[in-house]
């Protein structure tokens, strides 16, 4: 499907139980869709969130608040881990996850409100985790700027993670975080491949942009990193060195990896991709990536879902850890985002008051 990661809709595993099906009964589709106007266009329903700052617990994630802008994510990447998220919404990790999305305009509202609550204490908090925050939609909706100055105002923390170049829009305001010690950005960069890209993940800003990306958003004085992710077997494998050079080139002073994850429906949704386009290697990559997850196609364990495990996953990372030692990235410990300037200034008036 043109421009689309997938074209197929599977159930979700919740199909027979969830019964309210509220969220859907406002779709907005958009008469003016600039970037399919040939396939099946976005449509975008509002949630008046209750809370916005999600907490994360898991010791192999580096951050322990996030938040996510919108539900659902139009860059249709096809091995997007948060794809099954779609399901708790009565709605397809497939074709809906990337085609009918769920934004939150309340999102700035809210999260003032949580800053403001007397207990809430100062940590990191990253911004597009589950869903890009500056994805198309966000040219228009604005949510994510919205979430960066209230960020501002309050002198709070946030390290930022996209593949949209709509992040440039904004760096006005992650130059101003930056230059107090609350912001750093991480780019996700799969391949260096136009093609594949297109296959992979099709609405995502193509390779030559984010390294563009990277080099602006270093001249501007925010500390940028990249992120291989998601490493596939036999798909962008082969790109890890001349991606990491790239990168460095650019500006980039650290770099990490992702192994491919494929959690629930994601599993067969990526299997029929590769039968698509690459149905000579598909056996052989879907086998590679059981070997890595002790016969599975996805294993959650601590520890384990990021990298996989055995033979292969020690040879990307001694080839990872070479090239970037020869690159001279990660030569030093990483300086930790500043929560001491934190403020609450609407609290501060009602005081003066």
């Amino acid at each position: 499907m043109r421009t689309r990661g997938t074209g197929n809709s599977p159930h979700n595993r919740f199909h027979t139980i969830v019964t309210d099906r509220q969220a859907r009964d406002d779709w907005y589709q958009d008469p003016e869709d600039e970037i399919c106007p040939d396939s099946i266009a976005t449509q975008v329903a509002e949630e008046q969130v209750r809370s916005i700052i999600s907490r994360n617990q898991s010791p192999d994630i580096p951050f322990e608040q996030s938040i996510n802008p919108y539900r659902g994510c139009e860059h249709g990447c096809i091995y997007c881990f948060a794809r099954p998220t779609h399901a708790y919404w009565d709605l397809s990790p497939g074709l809906d996850f990337e085609t009918r999305l769920i934004a939150k305009p309340n999102a700035a509202t809210r999260l003032r409100q949580e800053l403001d609550s007397p207990g809430y204490q100062c940590r990191p908090i990253a911004l597009g985790v589950n869903t890009d925050a500056w994805q198309p939609i966000e040219k228009h909706r604005r949510i994510t700027r919205a979430l960066l100055e209230v960020l501002l105002e309050y002198r709070h923390p946030v390290s930022v993670i996209t593949k949209g170049a709509l992040i440039l829009r904004d760096l006005d305001l992650l130059s101003e975080l930056a230059a107090l010690g609350l912001c750093s950005a991480s780019i996700s960069l799969t391949t260096l491949d136009n093609d594949l890209k297109r296959r992979m993940e099709p609405r995502t800003a193509a390779p030559a942009t984010r390294l563009r990306m990277i080099r602006e958003l270093t001249a501007a004085g925010i500390p940028t990193s990249v992120i291989l992710a998601p490493v596939i077997p036999f798909v962008n494998d082969h790109e890890i060195e001349a991606m990491i050079e790239a990168a460095a080139d650019a500006g980039a002073t650290r770099a990490s990896w992702i192994m491919v994850r494929l959690p629930h429906e994601v599993s067969g949704l990526f299997e029929d991709w590769l039968r698509q386009h690459f149905p000579e290697r598909t056996d052989h990559v879907m086998n590679r990536i059981r070997d890595l997850r002790g016969g599975k196609t996805y294993d959650a364990s601590f520890g384990q879902r990021m990298t996989g495990q055995g033979p292969y996953t020690e040879l990307i990372r001694q080839r990872f850890d070479r090239k970037v030692r020869a690159m001279k990235m990660n030569a030093s410990p990483r300086e930790p985002l500043r929560a001491d300037l934190f403020r609450r200034p609407a609290g501060e008036q009602m005081t003066l008051l």
